[in-house]
């Protein structure tokens, strides 16, 4: 499971103050659980979200800051590219 630096937090609108590129695996998890992803190049964005849950965002346009609190990017299922995680 990826580090939740913010488990404990009541509130999560703040500003980022990191930004983190995301290879997809479908085996490891990120670093650090994100506070947005942020996806670059348009396509698919298949994830497990911090829940536990497995959920594929179909069609992300370039430029999109998803506001998903994810532990992982699945290779199998994304088609996006340039994605950053920001926490």
């Amino acid at each position: 499971m990826a580090n939740d630096q913010y488990e404990n937090m009541q509130s999560l609108s703040g500003p980022v103050s990191n930004a983190v590129p995301i290879v997809p695996d479908d085996d490891v998890d990120i670093d650090v659980v994100s506070r947005c992803v942020y996806v670059g190049s348009a396509g698919n964005l298949a994830v497990i979200m911090n829940s536990g849950q497995s959920v594929v965002f179909a069609g992300v346009n370039a430029g999109t800051f998803l506001p998903i609190r994810v532990d992982r990017v699945l290779a199998t299922g994304t088609t996006a590219g340039n994605i950053l995680n920001l926490y």
